[in-house]
């Protein structure tokens, strides 16, 4: 599930002399040899030619991409319509599943392609960002950072009249998280495993959970809690962002990645975000979906 790649990406960041000091001690991979830009994915000379383009999106990640009626939805299939509207070409969508790290995504869909029947797609999106990555996985080209997320908590204001709760108060009160996820980690990790953290199989059905009265908040990242907000209009809902004591790792960039044969591509991808930014293109997506947007750093 797309929850583990996070958790790995940020259990990464996090841990103390990790993998993610930049570059240090670190021992290059192996590239792909005896092969042309063109075998692996698409060359931006040939997308034009052709006049499409292919996004990968994660399946079942509202509100970042999902399926609905039979066409993909949400802000990140939004943005890339944006981005190739303004390549000029057509957006087309595979909705794929996460696996088990985000290296194993990276490496199955936009550098070698799954071991049986696999292949690249042009562009992925949602890609968590972090400059070492660039260090670890140099098979891709890591840009276009179009938006930040964080770890949030959402929870009924009739419970907390004055302020929303912080994660000590969950010693006591009982909170909503998905399981096995960075909330899941965070709050075991700092309280310990204690029978007030109910666990679901969503953050969706983390805030549904907490809308019934099962719980007094939940945890997880922003973007999911606010859509589960929307769905619990007159629950009296509320979202919040503390600070995290203890998480070194609350907050991640988003952006995409590309084939690192592809760099054309990938200048032209990220000049794309970077005028629907400053166009506050992709701030309008949020605003149309509920969400609260907070720039990327880039």
């Amino acid at each position: 599930m797309l929850r583990r790649t996070l958790l790995a990406f940020i259990i990464g960041a996090a841990l103390p002399g990790g993998a993610f000091a930049r570059c240090e001690g670190y021992k290059p991979q192996p590239k792909p040899q005896n092969t042309f830009a063109q075998d692996v994915g698409r060359s931006f000379d040939r997308i034009v030619e052709e006049g499409w383009i292919e996004f990968a999106v994660y399946d079942d990640y509202a509100p970042w991409s999902y399926e609905e009626k039979g066409k993909a939805a949400g802000v990140d299939i939004e943005i890339g319509r944006l981005i190739a509207k303004t390549l000029g070409v057509e957006a087309k969508f595979r909705l794929v599943a996460s696996g088990e790290n985000l290296e194993a995504d990276l490496l199955n869909y936009v550098w070698k392609g799954a071991a049986v029947g696999g292949r690249v797609s042009d562009v992925m999106l949602h890609v968590p960002y972090d400059s070492a990555l660039v260090c670890r996985v140099e098979q891709v080209v890591f840009t276009g950072q179009y938006a930040a997320e964080n770890i949030a908590i959402a929870y009924r204001t009739t419970d907390y009249e004055e302020k929303g709760p912080t994660p000590p108060f969950f010693r006591f009160d009982p909170v909503a998280v998905e399981n096995d996820s960075i909330a899941d980690f965070y709050l075991t990790s700092l309280i310990g495993p204690v029978d007030k953290i109910h666990r679901f199989r969503s953050t969706a059905a983390a805030v549904d959970g907490l809308a019934k009265g099962d719980t007094k908040a939940a945890m997880g990242p922003r973007a999911e809690l606010e859509a589960g907000l929307i769905r619990h209009p007159k629950d009296g809902l509320a979202v919040h962002s503390p600070p995290l004591v203890g998480f070194a790792r609350g907050n991640w960039t988003i952006g995409v990645g590309i084939n690192f044969q592809h760099r054309d591509l990938a200048y032209a991808v990220d000049e794309a975000i970077e005028n629907a930014l400053a166009e506050g293109e992709i701030a309008r997506i949020f605003q149309r979906y509920g969400l609260t947007y907070t720039p990327p750093q880039r």
